[in-house]
């Protein structure tokens, strides 16, 4: 679980990401969850972005993917979604 310090600084480092996903009406499969993991494993940080097509609720959708990809929620806001997991072999953040 990250500390409100940890979410701050977190959110400040993914401002400047571009989103790499897209969940859209079709919602969330095993496949884009593999990916999400792999990709969470190189990066540590990244952007999700939800579709207008996609009416699940933001903070459930973000609940769900965290679950699935064992990573933490750093933020919802509007359509993006920020996840954050601490990587095994590549770790390039420095958490405060």
């Amino acid at each position: 679980m990250l500390t409100g310090k940890q979410k701050r600084f977190l959110r400040s480092k993914a401002h400047h990401l571009e989103p790499i996903f897209q969940v859209g009406k079709s919602g969330i499969n095993d496949n884009m969850v593999q990916q999400l993991v792999e990709t969470l494993e190189k990066r540590e940080l990244i952007k999700i972005h939800v579709l207008q097509n996609n009416f699940e609720d933001k903070n459930e959708l973000a609940q769900d993917l965290s679950k699935a990809t064992e990573s933490d929620v750093v933020q919802v806001i509007g359509s993006m979604i920020v996840l954050y997991k601490e990587s095994q072999e590549n770790k390039q953040i420095q958490l405060p």
